[in-house]
């Protein structure tokens, strides 16, 4: 038994094949045929062209960082700044 080795598709190529998925106007089975991909490689390429679709029209979508409690962080501050002005104070 020997195992074929491992495809690399460009993203030209996935890009093309998510596309004709997308147009729907031929099946799955004609498209696997015509392009020598399996079926669920294409259904994974369709999937992820319209989830990331957006992407193209517009910068790619930052995860929010959490809100920011200011008033917890200027209370921090002022105890930090209090603390290093004991530490400073000259013994003697």
């Amino acid at each position: 038994m020997s195992q074929n080795p491992r495809r690399k598709h460009s993203a030209a190529f996935k890009a093309k094949v998510a596309l004709a998925a997308l147009a729907s106007d031929k099946t799955l089975a004609q498209l696997t045929q015509e392009f020598e991909v399996h079926q669920n490689q294409i259904v994974d390429w369709k999937k992820q062209l319209s989830e990331r679709a957006a992407e193209v029209f517009g910068k790619p979508t930052e995860p929010e960082s959490p809100p920011v409690d200011l008033q917890a962080l200027h209370a921090k501050i002022g105890q930090l700044t209090l603390e290093n002005d004991v530490l400073l104070v000259p013994f003697g």
